[in-house]
């Protein structure tokens, strides 16, 4: 299938890492242009210079996103290197696990402004561009627990929550302009944030890493963790042609995993 990205541009958050580099190249890989932004400046290189390997064109970005100063200047790098953004695709780091109960309000603040604010920023920044062609598509990872809260991880669940009402507001903003806007929602993927989670878990209960893992996976419908590129094709496809009629949208991609309808 065309997904009919070839000469478009993709800015990919979070884009050195597990889920975001398998987004990134699999982008590349339908011919777009492809910014990697990542906290890690040596995972934005290694994922640019993979796609480069590839044949694929790639710019690497070290990008904090909690600087919610330096958007404008990142932003207009990629515009000046690889053309106005098309597709941006929005993944955030999560925060340690805690209880949502007792957390100060200075930790409520830092990572609104990494988590949400800085999504905002971001997208508020290519958004004009993308109105003014015609095109564009603003898809955003959030977590399982924006469905079903998971314990411990209060944080996550609350601020990614605002993430989906944010998204759904501005898909009905900007549909007549072109835009789309979804909210991508992954299960338990196999990722470094899914085992430093299983580590930390492990620790509170007594058991092993492998223990928590299997009994993870016994809950999900498809018996196991999820692979990062199964994830990825899933957001190449909202951010192609063939979903110009896909917007609005929570899409799960989980094996299962959540119970609820």
């Amino acid at each position: 299938m065309d997904l009919g990205l070839d000469g478009r541009t993709a800015l990919v958050l979070g884009g050195g890492g597990g889920l975001g580099r398998a987004i990134a190249r699999t982008l590349a890989r339908e011919g777009a242009r492809v910014a990697v932004a990542d906290i890690d400046a040596g995972a934005a290189d290694a994922a640019a210079a993979e796609i480069a390997a590839a044949g694929g064109r790639a710019l690497a970005l070290q990008w904090d996103l909690a600087a919610l100063d330096i958007v404008d200047q990142r932003v207009s790098q990629v515009e000046a290197e690889l053309g106005s953004v098309d597709i941006l695709v929005n993944i955030t780091g999560g925060p340690p696990p805690t209880p949502v109960a007792g957390q100060p309000t200075e930790t409520w603040e830092k990572h609104f402004r990494s988590m949400v604010a800085s999504v905002v920023a971001v997208s508020d920044r290519v958004l004009p561009a993308m109105r003014r062609n015609g095109w564009g598509r603003v898809i955003t990872s959030t977590s399982s627990g924006v469905v079903a809260p998971i314990p411990n991880l209060g944080l996550s669940n609350a601020l990614r929550m605002s993430l989906v009402g944010w998204s759904k507001t501005l898909a009905r903003e900007v549909g007549r302009d072109g835009v789309t806007a979804n909210v991508v929602v992954p299960g338990r993927i196999a990722t470094g944030r899914i085992t430093f989670l299983d580590e930390q878990k492990a620790k509170r209960d007594g058991r092993t890493v492998e223990e928590v893992a299997a009994a993870s996976a016994a809950d999900i419908g498809v018996g196991r963790y999820g692979d990062p590129q199964e994830y990825a094709d899933v957001v190449a496809f909202l951010a192609s042609r063939n979903a110009s009629y896909v917007t609005g949208g929570m899409i799960r991609v989980d094996g299962g995993l959540i119970a609820s309808v």
